[in-house]
């Protein structure tokens, strides 16, 4: 299993370099960062200066989307930090949440995104591709590569990631609801022909070592309201029964609204309708101990990476106890097994 951080852009940028270089420094292999031009700094700026910082850590958004970037810029900005950093880039990609959202935007279609995937890919890995009509490559990019993974939820986000996406990136680390999530873009994989083995499942939830339940779960609320703005659509969409899990949508009966300004922010004072529960479901919380042992389930029903946020105010000290704890007892646990 890897291990990535998630971080905000938020200024000064000094801040999420350092961030990113303790995360190297900790064993980490992925850092990624929020993608809304409007809540916080241009990510792509941020993440030519962390690249320049380490040495072998990967860094992406997460997640961008199609709605608010064109295309081909986004294609070129990865092979562009490919050429100057050495194929260190990952593109997520979704429809479009809080980017799009703030400018009283919707979510682009599937075909969109679908086709979006399409086009990024084959020009981030140096690769000519027809686009609106014309056939288009970087004439100056040479061995560029790069991986798209795609966030999904609902039944046909979950399709299309099984049929075009490199990884599945999955924001919440209930052990059932990924389980059923896993399996649905597998069985997409296979059913368009592809290995469902050659995706990577990414786990993405806020990780938080400490000892006060509560505080912690007061810290990481946030994130069950980020993930209600998602499953209202699913629900709005599919009812509150059938092709979606009863577990996924029962906690969002009490939402009432949501404000983009907080998002992903544990100061976030509109998510009281989050129950503890839930926070604990979503989230990993507790001892080191706790944290090896969800990992652990995780990796067992197919997870391949878990990326931990950091949107609290214990970050340098979880990330210090995954780099000398949780992180090597997963390594040494899968090598023992082999």
């Amino acid at each position: 299993m890897d291990f990535g951080v998630v971080l905000q852009t938020n200024p000064p940028a000094s801040r999420t370099v350092q961030l990113s270089q303790l995360a190297e420094a900790h064993g980490f292999s992925h850092v990624w960062t929020f993608d809304s031009h409007l809540l916080w700094e241009e990510p792509y700026v941020v993440h030519s200066a962390i690249l320049n910082a380490t040495k072998r850590i990967t860094v992406g958004p997460f997640v961008t989307n199609p709605a608010t970037r064109d295309w081909t810029v986004t294609a070129s900005v990865f092979a562009t930090l490919n050429e100057m950093y050495g194929n260190r880039t990952i593109c997520g990609i979704g429809r479009g949440d809080s980017a799009v959202r703030v400018t009283n935007g919707k979510p682009v279609s599937m075909s969109e995104l679908r086709e979006s995937i399409h086009v990024i890919r084959e020009l981030a890995n140096s690769r000519p591709v027809e686009y609106k009509g014309a056939t288009l490559q970087f004439p100056w990019s040479r061995g560029s590569e790069l991986d798209v993974w795609v966030a999904a939820y609902g039944p046909l986000a979950l399709k299309l990631t099984g049929e075009v996406g490199d990884g599945f990136i999955l924001q919440l680390a209930d052990l059932d609801i990924a389980s059923w999530m896993i399996k649905v873009v597998k069985d997409a994989a296979a059913a368009a022909g592809r290995d469902p083995d050659s995706i990577a499942f990414c786990v993405a939830a806020p990780m938080y070592i400490g000892e006060d339940r509560q505080h912690m779960r007061d810290q990481c609320r946030w994130f069950g309201g980020m993930v209600g703005n998602h499953v209202a659509d699913i629900v709005a969409k599919y009812g509150t029964s059938g092709e979606v899990p009863q577990a996924l949508t029962d906690y969002i009966a009490g939402r009432t609204g949501y404000d983009y300004n907080s998002h992903g922010r544990a100061a976030n004072d509109h998510v009281d309708f989050v129950p503890d529960e839930i926070v604990d479901r979503f989230c990993l919380l507790g001892t080191a101990e706790e944290h090896i042992a969800k990992l652990e389930a995780l990796r067992e029903i197919g997870v391949t990476q878990f990326a931990g946020y950091l949107q609290h105010d214990n970050k340098e000290e979880t990330m210090r106890v995954y780099g000398e704890r949780v992180i090597p007892a997963l390594t040494e646990h899968i090598t023992a097994k082999r």
